[in-house]
């Protein structure tokens, strides 16, 4: 599983490719639990941020490359924190718990998406064709991410998801702005005693963490796909929280995580096909992932549980 990606360009190439999702909804993902908020709505903020940016790249054919896809990734970014922005209203004005709120808008983004791709958005040629394969027309060249590698489908997006880490590590640990965000997840009664608007914080993480979901999807779109298509997200607003979780909750430390679980991603693939063990078992690495970074956070941040650990390992050894 980790041996053969690493071992040609294809499985790093495409390891790379995976990478770029996950990091950006992790480092979503991370904005909002700083803030305590659980966002588990990745799926469906990708979903509507890959349809927002390949309706907007098809509209705006004319433009140049150096303003179409600025446009078209700010168009992801509105879609997800518009359906990330909702969740985190609803549990700033009506104390709706966020976890529910998030699945069960999964389940209408995932339906207005198979709605615009089967409808108003498919590929005309599939109409005349009689075909119906729901998906949209391609994207017109100045949208598209330019390959890296020739005949490999790594793409220049992985700059700007780089980039993107290092400007969200600005965000919350140098500016205003991100200080109070996490001061509202460490203790609200304390921000709110201090002029901080603990509702208005709330509802802005999770505009961000959807947004930068959206910018996932409309990547995706631009940088793989060049067309919105059915199964477009591989799971990866799910499997966002483990990288998430795994780079600790911080935008530099996700940046190693996502390009470790994709690695993991191919590599189960691969390992698939060379040795026909499935490659569901990934989704049962990432829950002893999320098993043993929960278990360490209660180490190491609780005395009581710290010594229990220490005093087990003192009596077996």
């Amino acid at each position: 599983m980790i041996i053969r990606p690493i071992s040609s360009i294809y499985g790093l190439s495409e390891a790379v490719v995976r990478a770029i999702p996950l990091m950006m909804v992790g480092i979503g993902i991370s904005i909002a639990f700083r803030s305590k908020m659980i966002n588990i709505g990745g799926e469906g903020q990708i979903q509507l941020g890959a349809i927002a940016a390949g309706a907007t790249a098809l509209a705006l054919p004319g433009l140049p490359k150096v303003i179409l896809i600025p446009v078209v990734i700010l168009a992801g970014f509105t879609a997800g924190g518009i359906w990330g922005g909702i969740a985190g209203w609803m549990k700033a004005k009506l104390s709706v718990n966020e976890v529910l709120s998030t699945v069960m808008l999964n389940y209408i983004a995932f339906q207005i998406y198979l709605y615009l791709i089967r409808g108003p958005l498919i590929d005309p040629s599939e109409l005349a064709w009689g075909t119906g394969v729901p998906q949209t027309a391609r994207m017109p060249d100045s949208s598209i991410f330019q390959r890296l590698i020739q005949g490999q489908r790594i793409h220049s997006g992985i700059f700007i998801a780089i980039i993107i880490a290092f400007l969200v590590y600005f965000l919350l640990w140098r500016t205003t702005f991100g200080f109070r965000l996490r001061a509202v997840g460490e203790e609200p009664k304390a921000a709110n005693y201090a002029g901080v608007k603990v509702d208005k914080y709330l509802v802005l993480a999770m505009i961000l963490s959807g947004g930068l979901a959206g910018i996932a999807g409309s990547i995706e779109v631009i940088g793989v796909h060049h067309r919105v298509l059915e199964g477009l997200s591989a799971n990866y607003g799910f499997s966002g929280i483990v990288v998430a979780l795994f780079g600790r909750l911080h935008p530099l430390g996700v940046i190693p995580a996502s390009f470790f679980f994709g690695l993991l991603l191919i590599g189960a693939e691969m390992m698939q096909r060379a040795v026909d063990i499935p490659s569901a078992l990934v989704i049962s690495i990432q829950g002893l992932v999320i098993l043993a970074v929960v278990s360490s956070n209660l180490i190491l941040e609780n005395p009581k549980y710290r010594k229990k650990f220490l005093s087990f390992f003192v009596q077996k050894f």
